[in-house]
C-alpha cells in the first residue's frame, strides 16, 4: 500500500440525480455513495476503465464469490438467475446509485447461509457417526463450481460436517464435546449474520466494485479507514486491550504493555465485557451479542475521557465496574527494532553482527513530517546511530513479513543507505513517468555490509527499497526466489470530499484506496508480478503456498519503462557466486532446513490432493505419524543443540540505555511467539497442521535467520580480502 496525494475535478459529482439541494446537511445515502465511489473509479483508477458490460459480469462474478469463497451456499441455478437478471445491467444500476441488485444478492446469500444452518443443527441432533467410511472431503472449493442443486449441496455439507467432527474428536485438547463445538461454530455465523446492516452490505457490494478493477483497491468503511490509521500511525487513543469475539462476548485477548487499561491493573486477559458506558454518568450500553468492532468504537475516544466497563471476571468473581481513562497508546509491537548478535569468525575472533526487523513501512498521515510524527526512517536511523557505536560489522535487515506502507518512507529509508540518486520511477494513468529520488543531500547513515532478507509476503514499499539497494549494488538480496511482487500505488480519498456541495461531513461516506500509478526500478523493470528475485535463494515455508501477485485475481500486467541514470555504490562488487556456493554447502548440511523442506514438500501435496480423509483410523494413523515426527524432531535437537550465540536486544526505547538487555527465550515466551505467529488452525486450509511447531514463530528454531547472518559474515570477509587485479585481455 503506498499514499500518494491525488485530487480529480469535479465532474466526479455531475450526476444529475445528486443536484437536490434539500439533501444539504444530511447523512450520505447509500446511493449517492455508489454514484460517488464509481465515477472515482471510472475516472481516477489507473486503467481509466468505463463502468461497461465488462466490468458488469466481473462485478457479479466478484460480489457472489466475496460472499460464497468456497462455493457453498448458493447453487449452480442461483448463479444462472443472477446472470440473467443483472450480467450485463449492474454497473448501470451502479450508475443510477440503485443498490436492489446488490441487496437482493445478499439477501438470497443470508437465505441460503441460515437454511443451511438449520440443516446442520438437524444432521448434528440426529446424525450418528462411526469414521469408519473411505470417503474424503474438499478442504478448498473456492475453485470448484457450484453445487448443481439442493440435493448436491446436501452431500457436500454433510462430508463437510462429518469432517468437522472427526477433526474436533481428534483434538486431545478439547474440553468439549465434537457435537457441541460444531454447532456452537454454526451458531456463531447465524450472529454474524443477523449483526449485518444495510451499510455493511453496501460496504461489500462497493469493495467488490473497487476489487473489480485490481487486487488492490479497495472501499473502506469510517471504522476501517480509523484502523488503518492506526496501522500506519502505530498509536490510538483508548485503554490499549486486544478484544476477541467469544460466545456472543468481547473478551480481553492482551494488554498492551504501558497502555491505561495494563497500568490500571483492574482489567485482566480474559474477563468479557457486558456494557460500556461513557463518561462517569453516562448509561451502560448492553454488548453481548454486538459486532466486536461496535464495541471497540465505543471503547475508543477521547484522550483524558472516561469510558467505564461493566466485566465479568476471568476468576469467576462478581461482575464489576471498572473506570478507565483513556490515552495515547503505542503500538510498540509493529515498530522497527533490533539485535546486535556475537558471532565467531573463521580465525576465532567475536564479531557484532546488526539483525535489524522492519514490519511494516509506517508514518504518521496526520501529523506529517513533524517531530512527533512517527517515521519508519527516523527510527531505523537511530537504531542504526546505536548498532554502530557497538560496532557492528555487517547488518541484516528483515522484510520477510513487511507487507508495505508508506512511500516516501521507502525512498527516505532507501537514503539511510546510498549517497544520493533516483529511487524508484511510476507511471500514471497518462503514461507520464516520474523519478522520485532520495533528497536527503548525500548523507549516508550506514556504509557497510548489508544483508536484505526477504520472502514471497515481502510486499509493495518492501519490494521498492529491496529492488533499489540491489540496482545500485548497495546489498544482497537473500530469501525466496522473488517477493510478492505488488507494482502499484495506491491514495486514499474520502469519499465524501466528491459530494461535498451536499455538505455531507467528508468521513461518513467511507473511503476508497485507489490504485492511481504504476512503479518501476530504477532499471526501467517494473516488481508487478516479477517482484524482486533474490541473489541467494533459500528454503522458504512459503514457497508451498500460492502466494503473491500473480496469485490474486486480476492483477496489472507486467511493463517496462526507460532506466533511470544513476550510479551505483562505490565499493567493490560482489562475489555471488563465491557467497552462494558457500551458503548452499550450509544448507545441505543443516538439519533444520532439511526439516524444512521436508514440510514444504508435505504441504505441496497436501495441497494438491485438497482432500481430508473421513476415516478416523487413517487420521489417527496421520496425527501419530505427525507426533512422532515432531518429538524425533525434539529428541534431534536435543541431543544436537544448535549453538546460540549471545545477542542483545535493541528497541526504540533503548538506543539511549548505557547498556543493552541480553536476549532470554525461555519456554513460556516461547509459546507466546508460536501463538502469535500461528492461525488457529481448524483442518480448513490445506496444510496448515503439516508445519514444524518447533520451528515456527520461535527466533531460536529460525534457519533462514541465522542463515542470513552467515552470508552477511561472509560478505564481510570477502569485503575485507585484498582485491586481485584482473588484466584484460
Amino acid at each position: 500500500m503506498f499514499v500518494q496525494p491525488f485530487s480529480l475535478g469535479l465532474s466526479l459529482i455531475a450526476a444529475s440525480s445528486l443536484a437536490l439541494s434539500s439533501l444539504a446537511r444530511a447523512e450520505p445515502e447509500s446511493g449517492q455513495i455508489a454514484i460517488a465511489v464509481a465515477k472515482l473509479l471510472e475516472q481516477g483508477h489507473y486503467t481509466r476503465h468505463p463502468l461497461d458490460a465488462a466490468i458488469s459480469g466481473q462485478l457479479l462474478k466478484t460480489y457472489t464469490e466475496q460472499l460464497d469463497y468456497n462455493h457453498l451456499f448458493f447453487t449452480q441455478k442461483d448463479i444462472a438467475d443472477f446472470e440473467k437478471k443483472y450480467g450485463t445491467g449492474l454497473s448501470d444500476e451502479v450508475m443510477l446509485g440503485n443498490l436492489a441488485p446488490a441487496y437482493a444478492i445478499y439477501d438470497l446469500y443470508k437465505k441460503r447461509a441460515e437454511d443451511r444452518v438449520v440443516k446442520v443443527k438437524e444432521m448434528l441432533k440426529k446424525q450418528k457417526y462411526d469414521f469408519t467410511s473411505n470417503r474424503t472431503t474438499e478442504l478448498n472449493r473456492s475453485k470448484d463450481a457450484w453445487p448443481k442443486d439442493e440435493a448436491d449441496a446436501d452431500q457436500l455439507w454433510a462430508n463437510r460436517i462429518e469432517g468437522e467432527l472427526l477433526s474436533e474428536s481428534l483434538n486431545d485438547k478439547a474440553t468439549e464435546p465434537p457435537q457441541q463445538v460444531v454447532t456452537r461454530r454454526y451458531d456463531r455465523l447465524l450472529r454474524t449474520l443477523k449483526e449485518q446492516t444495510k451499510e455493511d452490505v453496501m460496504k461489500f457490494f462497493l469493495n467488490s466494485l473497487a476489487l473489480t478493477y485490481d487486487p488492490h483497491s479497495e472501499y473502506l468503511s469510517p471504522s476501517e479507514m480509523e484502523n488503518f490509521n492506526i496501522n500506519m500511525r502505530l498509536s490510538l487513543v483508548g485503554i490499549g486491550a486486544l478484544l476477541r469475539s467469544e460466545d456472543g462476548y468481547a473478551k480481553i485477548s492482551e494488554l498492551i504493555a504501558g497502555g491505561p487499561a495494563q497500568m490500571d491493573g483492574q482489567l485482566k486477559v480474559n474477563d468479557k465485557i457486558t456494557a460500556v458506558a461513557q463518561g462517569k454518568d453516562g448509561k451502560f450500553v448492553d454488548t453481548i451479542d454486538m459486532r466486536l468492532d461496535k464495541v471497540v468504537e465505543m471503547i475508543r475516544g477521547k484522550k483524558g475521557s472516561v469510558v467505564r466497563l461493566q466485566v465479568v471476571p476471568a476468576d469467576a468473581k462478581p461482575r464489576k465496574v471498572i473506570d478507565i481513562v483513556r490515552d495515547e497508546v503505542k503500538l510498540t509491537e509493529q515498530q522497527a527494532k533490533a539485535e546486535i548478535i556475537d558471532v565467531k569468525t573463521p580465525d576465532g575472533e567475536m564479531q557484532k553482527l546488526g539483525f535489524l526487523t522492519l514490519p511494516s513501512f509506517y508514518a504518521d498521515m496526520e501529523r506529517g513530517r513533524g517531530r512527533n510524527a512517527k517515521s519508519t526512517t527516523r527510527d531505523v536511523q537511530a537504531l542504526i546511530t546505536r548498532m554502530t557505536k557497538e560496532g557492528i560489522a555487517g547488518l541484516v535487515i528483515d522484510l520477510r513479513r513487511n507487507g508495505g506502507g508508506s512511500l516516501e518512507e521507502a525512498i527516505n529509508l532507501t537514503g539511510l543507505f546510498i549517497k544520493r540518486g533516483p529511487v524508484v520511477q511510476s507511471k500514471d494513468a497518462n503514461k507520464q513517468v516520474q523519478v522520485m529520488s532520495d533528497r536527503d543531500g548525500g548523507a549516508v547513515s550506514y556504509a557497510g555490509p548489508l544483508v536484505i532478507l526477504t520472502s514471497h509476503l515481502s510486499a509493495s514499499a518492501s519490494e521498492i527499497f529491496a529492488a533499489a539497494l540491489q540496482d545500485y549494488n548497495r546489498a544482497v538480496l537473500v530469501g525466496d526466489r522473488n517477493t510478492f511482487g505488488k507494482g502499484t500505488v495506491q491514495t486514499m480519498l474520502e469519499v465524501g470530499r466528491f459530494m461535498s456541495p451536499f455538505g455531507f461531513k467528508t468521513a461518513d461516506a467511507g473511503s476508497l484506496k485507489l490504485t492511481i500509478q504504476k512503479f518501476y526500478r530504477i532499471s526501467g523493470g517494473s516488481t508487478q508480478l516479477k517482484g524482486a528475485e533474490s541473489d541467494i535463494v533459500l528454503p522458504s515455508p512459503f514457497s508451498a503456498l500460492d502466494v503473491g501477485e500473480a496469485a490474486l485475481k486480476g492483477p496489472l500486467p507486467y511493463d517496462e519503462v526507460k532506466p533511470a541514470e544513476f550510479e551505483k555504490w562505490s565499493g567493490r562488487p560482489f562475489d555471488l557466486t563465491d557467497l552462494r556456493a558457500r551458503s548452499a554447502a550450509r544448507v545441505a548440511d543443516d538439519m533444520d532446513f532439511k526439516f524444512l523442506l521436508e514440510d514444504t514438500q508435505r504441504v505441496k501435496e497436501r495441497i494438491a490432493a485438497n482432500t481430508m480423509s473421513l476415516n478416523k483410523a487413517k487420521r489417527e494413523a496421520e496425527v501419530a505419524a505427525e507426533k512422532k515426527r515432531t518429538d524425533d524432531r525434539k529428541a534431534f535437537r536435543l541431543a544436537v543443540k544448535r549453538a546460540e550465540p549471545l545477542a542483545y536486544k535493541l528497541a526504540l526505547e533503548d538506543v539511549d540505555k548505557p547498556a543493552l538487555t541480553l536476549v532470554k527465550t525461555d519456554e513460556a515466551e516461547k509459546a507466546k511467539l508460536r501463538a502469535a505467529t500461528r492461525p488457529e488452525r481448524d483442518g480448513s486450509t490445506p496444510g496448515d497442521d503439516l508445519l514444524d511447531e518447533d520451528a515456527v514463530g520461535n527466533d531460536r528454531i529460525d534457519p533462514v535467520k541465522f542463515e542470513s547472518l552467515n552470508i552477511l559474515a561472509d560478505l564481510i570477509e570477502q569485503l575485507r580480502r585484498p582485491a586481485i587485479a584482473r588484466v584484460k585481455e
